[in-house]
């Protein structure tokens, strides 16, 4: 029994849409498949949701159909691999070869390295997988034509309905998916369907752009063929190497007919219910019955925050944030793949996923009380352990080294910077204690330990002994990716000393837990780490110069705050760094996870107010949209790791964290916190 009326909580924040909101459009979906719509509850206008394309000219759109599954490759990979971009750099371990963006210098592979470094950068990359939308007499609706727009996401149920007058005449549009299925449900009534109203499904290639997922210039490089089923039909998707299928299910009395190579046209009589699914099939009442009870059962359980009663002004918005921030992880980040930082919305660096990233996009699931939801994406890293392994071992490291952007493959990148991060090899550890501490069940800790053992394999032989302790790098690029132009030198980033120290001593701790006997390298290394830079009484982020500079992350504030307590870190210290930062930091050069990493150190320091102030910054990049979405630029125009990250830093300031009081990143005053399900951090 809860003691928060949650579908009041959740009922509150329903998202309700009177005009066109061009950064804003609404989703539904279940993880693994997400469709987004506009004003009409379909991609009928996908010109007016635009998003910045930094390849060029053409604009991508924020209303694609996406999926985990679904990525393509362009032909011409053959014989490229990635010693075509090696690069040699000394490190403590003599040279090592990293995939970089300057040129293969090896000589091992006859691809010239600009095509290996494009090609490889490129593919795969995740597909728009279809497109559907209103169309009158076979023709376009102009947005003129579209007026009393009346549409509204009920978050309880996972179902939007969309009002409004089409040239004078009321429509109504249902949409709906399924949480278990890769299918859109969709009904439309009007009295238009008998006179010119229809649903256009067209179906794009696959594109290398930065931000566009389709392309529609290309008809003869791809086939969709059509076979009738019933009153429905089923299309083969053929692109290159790719196939799928799409299942378009009907009502009685509606008519599907193909009008052109890679378009159907689906019509009806006042009233037309349809599903179209990817690979999978549902009928309309099915699809919407099992997402009224889904969502229903997704709030009723695992954690729930409740702020109404407070004082500050500001916490009906954070309320608000933290809702959305449910529904929009759940659609985007639940899935059996990290997720790219854009999620299932619309493509960022080419739909690939970062995992550095990983932890901020779904380590709130469990401190939510639903590690379920974070055990989809955390058994990925299994399939790609040989490909780490042997970068580990070409490294001259053991274990597995976990790469930064990657497809579903893990294949790394060719990039100066991705490569030399190393900020994403303890979130394995991190990730799966959460898990361990949300479940306690020994047979979590069989299922992730091979993935827990290998991460601190190779961080302990990552390090290096020198003359000041165990050093991380060179070479490297810390979390605060401002130093990749020296990333040949760069050594001990004050926030990945700290998280070695904490990941290797958990690593430690998950062997006693299964009996198994300690390994002494892990602990020999996490005791003898080098000290954590400090200047002018603050602690740097690197620890040779230029040793602090004050844009993108303020990423050695982490090393007390995502990290738990470690004995590198001297809580005074940082406390000295966090005020430095609070007062000098260029904050229109940070990002959105920053907020609330910087929240949950100023949480861990007892610094309440602080907390709150950078947790509701009121900056650009702390945008968050009437969606929920956390909007950064016209080329990253939702940001995924924003709303995860404010969900874990409000884990941490309610439910608190070991030995702490309740509510313990709140302040006494203003603040009026309800709270059940979470887990405290560690």
């Amino acid at each position: 029994m809860t003691s928060i009326d949650r579908r009041e909580l959740v009922g509150r924040h329903a998202v309700e849409v009177t005009r066109f909101e061009p950064a804003s459009p609404l989703s539904v979906g279940n993880g693994e498949f997400c469709c987004t719509v506009d004003v009409t509850g379909l991609q009928t206008f996908p010109d007016l949701y635009p998003v910045e394309n930094r390849d060029g000219p053409e604009p991508g759109t924020l209303l694609a159909t996406m999926s985990q599954w679904g990525w393509h490759s362009m032909p011409g990979g053959e014989g490229l691999d990635l010693a075509d971009t090696y690069r040699w750099y000394d490190t403590p371990r003599g040279p090592v070869p990293y995939v970089d963006m300057r040129g293969a210098v090896t000589g091992t592979g006859d691809a010239p390295a600009s095509l290996a470094e494009s090609w490889l950068r490129n593919n795969p990359h995740r597909l728009d997988l279809g497109r559907i939308g209103l169309v009158l007499d076979g023709q376009p609706v102009a947005p003129g034509d579209v007026t009393e727009v009346r549409q509204r996401l009920d978050l309880w149920t996972g179902v939007i309905e969309s009002r409004f007058l089409l040239r004078g005449t009321p429509v109504r549009v249902t949409t709906a998916c399924h949480p278990d299925r890769d299918v859109l449900a969709v009904r439309v009534v009007s009295a238009l369907l008998g006179s010119g109203l229809a649903v256009r499904i067209a179906f794009p290639y696959g594109s290398q752009s930065w931000s566009v997922a389709a392309d529609w210039a290309r008809p003869d490089a791809h086939s969709s063929t059509l076979y009738p089923i019933g009153l429905g039909c089923r299309v083969d998707r053929v692109l290159d190497d790719t196939r799928y299928t799409v299942d378009v299910a009907l009502s009685a009395g509606g008519s599907v007919r193909q009008t052109g190579p890679h378009e159907l046209l689906v019509s009806g009589q006042d009233l037309l219910e349809m599903t179209v699914g990817f690979g999978a099939t549902a009928g309309f009442e099915e699809c919407v019955r099992a997402s009224v009870e889904a969502w229903a059962a997704f709030w009723e359980s695992g954690g729930a925050v409740e702020l109404s009663g407070s004082t500050d002004p500001r916490a009906a918005e954070l309320e608000r944030r933290i809702v959305l921030s449910q529904y929009l992880t759940r659609i985007h980040c639940a899935g059996s793949l990290p997720p790219q930082e854009t999620g299932l919305m619309v493509n960022s660096w080419r739909g690939r996923f970062h995992l550095e990233m990983h932890w901020w996009h779904a380590a709130h699931f469990a401190l939510w009380g639903r590690p379920e939801l974070l055990e989809r994406s955390l058994g990925w890293y299994t399939s790609v352990l040989p490909g780490a392994r042997a970068t580990a071992q070409r490294q001259g490291c053991a274990g597995a080294r976990w790469p930064k952007q990657v497809g579903p493959d893990g294949r790394e990148s060719p990039s100066p910077i991705g490569p030399f991060l190393i900020w994403q090899q303890p979130h394995p550890i991190h990730l799966a204690e959460l898990v361990h501490r949300a479940t306690g069940t020994r047979e979590m800790l069989e299922r992730y330990a091979e993935i827990v053992f290998e991460s601190a394999a190779f961080m302990a032989t990552y390090a290096a002994k020198g003359e000041h302790g165990y050093q991380l790098g060179p070479p490297l690029v810390p979390a605060q990716e401002s130093y990749s132009e020296i990333r040949a030198t760069a050594t001990n980033p004050t926030f990945e000393l700290a998280y070695w120290a904490w990941g290797l001593r958990v690593a430690q701790e998950w062997r006693v837990r299964l009996g198994l006997p300690p390994e002494p390298l892990w602990t020999e290394v996490a005791d003898h780490l080098a000290r954590p830079h400090v200047r002018d009484g603050v602690y740097t982020a690197i620890d040779v110069p230029p040793y602090t500079l004050v844009d993108d992350h303020p990423s050695m504030l982490y090393a007390l705050g995502v990290v738990p307590p470690t004995e590198l870190i001297d809580p005074d210290v940082m406390r000295a760094t966090l005020r430095s930062v609070m007062s000098t930091w260029d904050w229109p050069s940070t990002w959105g996870w920053d907020y609330p990493a910087i929240a949950m150190t100023a949480a861990r320091l007892g610094e309440t107010e602080t907390a709150l102030d950078a947790l509701l910054m009121p900056v650009a990049k702390n945008t968050h949209l009437p969606n929920g979405h956390n909007r950064q630029t016209p080329s990253l125009p939702i940001y995924l790791p924003g709303n995860g990250g404010l969900l874990a830093a409000v884990a941490l300031m309610a439910a608190g964290w070991d030995g702490a009081r309740q509510t313990p990143g709140f302040p006494a005053e203003g603040w009026r916190v309800r709270h059940e399900g979470l887990h405290p951090s560690p």
